[in-house]
């Protein structure tokens, strides 16, 4: 296997996708309270205050845990759950082993219940407002019965008057991490609606940018833009022939003056949209300005796009454009030619308005084709 291939460790370790690597390190760190957990264990087997036993027991049921939670999360388990860090489990099993270490530890069970509130932290950053209450008013409830039973049963190991300042500690912290978790959460939550809002800006932003308000369409200035990467497509294949059409909505003024401008603009809007629904998904229609419609034809040919222009033609004669005015129809007339390679856009774009002049002279309601006799070339690139 090529050395290129080869991931490195930590991407083994950590998986290459971000938000999954972040999971996996979120809950690797968790990691140092079982570590801290089991070195008291084995600590508290060893000076007798445990039992080999159920030290043997927590501590597996510790290395189990961790081992479970990293093997789900490296391997896309989590995915398919609603939250896939799965905070709140491992919250819960981790404050299980938690207070059950508080239970089996007998002189040093005081020195667990900082495990106890390193498992809450963990959660601080990911917990929602109200789990995160209910989690600690949980523990608090938990950690209750498990002192009042200790106390009952073990009451040399566990005496009441410490098990009261040890409870008055836990009560007073758990519930404090938990309402800092709701804090974070709150904070978090504005954050992601304030990076969706913005990127709904951006969005809106570059729609407006890019797209003429009235139409929808593709305003003049992206349209250039367009134009530049077909432009440039064509220099580097030599076969990408495209043709220009420049639009123009007939009698258009009279529209206006007869009927207002609100009715002007319906009748625009309604236009693209009649002429764009007969035309191929390659070929882009752009507002150019006022009544004027740009119209670029991908591939094609004169016949092929004169074909294009008939039948945008047809659909607008056959489809009625405004339910308040059914009998109101209009046509256009178009001025056409083809880009050739070399020349400036400018140039290929006064050809077009000077056929379409030519189609107004003609009597409107037509397309004339320009020859293309007269060419402006791209100023040779400097050394």
């Amino acid at each position: 296997m090529p050395i290129q291939n080869i991931l490195p460790l930590s991407d083994w370790v950590l998986s290459r996708d971000p938000k999954q690597r972040l999971r996996i390190m979120r809950s690797l760190m968790a990691a140092y309270s079982y570590v801290a957990c089991v070195v008291l264990l084995v600590y508290s087997s060893w000076a007798g205050f445990v039992a080999p036993r159920s030290m043997w027991w927590l501590c597996t049921a510790a290395v189990v845990n961790l081992a479970f939670w990293y093997t789900v999360l490296r391997t896309g388990l989590n995915r398919r759950f609603q939250d896939p860090s799965l905070t709140l489990p491992q919250v819960l099993t981790g404050l299980a082993i938690g207070i059950t270490a508080y239970a089996v530890t007998g002189p040093v069970h005081g020195s667990t219940l900082i495990l106890l509130a390193l498992v809450m932290i963990f959660g601080i950053f990911a917990l929602q407002s109200r789990t995160a209450k209910i989690v600690g008013a949980f523990t608090v409830l938990v950690m209750a019965g498990t002192i009042v039973y200790k106390s009952a049963t073990d009451p040399i190991h566990y005496p009441l008057t410490l098990e009261i300042a040890h409870f008055i500690l836990i009560a007073s912290i758990l519930p404090t991490i938990s309402t800092l978790a709701a804090q974070f959460s709150a904070l978090r939550l504005r954050l992601e609606q304030q990076k969706k809002d913005l990127a709904e800006a951006v969005d809106r932003i570059q729609e407006l940018a890019t797209r003429d308000e009235l139409t929808g369409l593709i305003n003049r200035r992206h349209m250039m833009e367009v134009l530049n990467q077909h432009q440039k497509r064509l220099l580097r294949s030599g076969h990408h022939q495209f043709y220009l059409a420049l639009l123009d909505v007939d009698h258009f003024k009279r529209i206006n003056d007869t009927h207002g401008h609100n009715v002007g603009d319906e009748v625009l809007n309604r236009f693209a949209s009649v002429v764009e629904s007969a035309l191929r998904d390659t070929d882009i229609l752009a507002r150019w300005g006022g009544e004027e419609f740009l119209l670029l034809l991908n591939d094609t040919t004169a016949e092929v796009a004169n074909i294009a222009l008939e039948r945008a033609r047809t659909a607008l004669k056959d489809t009625p454009l405004l339910p308040s005015q059914p009998d109101l129809r209009i046509t256009f007339s178009a001025g056409m030619t083809g880009y050739l390679e070399g020349e400036l856009l400018h140039a290929c774009i006064e050809r077009a308005d000077k056929a379409l002049y030519r189609a107004k002279e003609q009597g409107r309601n037509c397309t004339v084709i320009d020859d293309r006799d007269s060419v402006e070339q791209e100023p040779p690139d400097q050394p």
